[in-house]
């Protein structure tokens, strides 16, 4: 079992910054890839930025790439989000999950992934 529990939400405006941490509970960060999914109000959960288990392969998607960095710590299990340059557009609920792997590929695909975090709100006002 994985546990997961995202931090680091709140108000910003728009040009501002964040940063999101997910920490995860249990023995088996270390065999996880891991990523950030957002879920704009109304809309559907949909892939930010993903991580393989050895944090040496990232993807994100188009509409974040070159102001959100997905990094992560295996000795402190938590996987982050830096989220630079926001805009109102990325106001969501955002999510980290993980998906518990021994290879290491990561995966773009919702249902791939075992365990979902609570979600903490992102609001990017103008």
């Amino acid at each position: 079992q994985v546990q997961l529990v995202e931090f680091g939400g709140g108000l910003v405006q728009a040009g501002g910054s964040l940063r999101l941490s997910c920490a995860a509970s249990g023995r088996t960060f270390g065999a996880s890839a891991m990523g950030w999914f957002r879920q704009p109000d109304g809309k559907e959960r949909e892939i930010v930025a993903a991580i393989n288990r050895h944090g040496d392969n990232t993807y994100y998607a188009d509409s974040v790439k070159g102001r959100f960095t997905i990094s992560r710590d295996n000795a402190k299990n938590t996987v982050y989000l830096q989220m630079n340059s926001l805009k109102p557009e990325d106001t969501a609920i955002y999510y980290c999950a993980a998906r518990l792997t021994f290879t290491s590929g990561l995966s773009l695909i919702r249902n791939d992934y075992n365990y979902w975090g609570q979600g903490t709100q992102v609001t990017v006002s103008s």
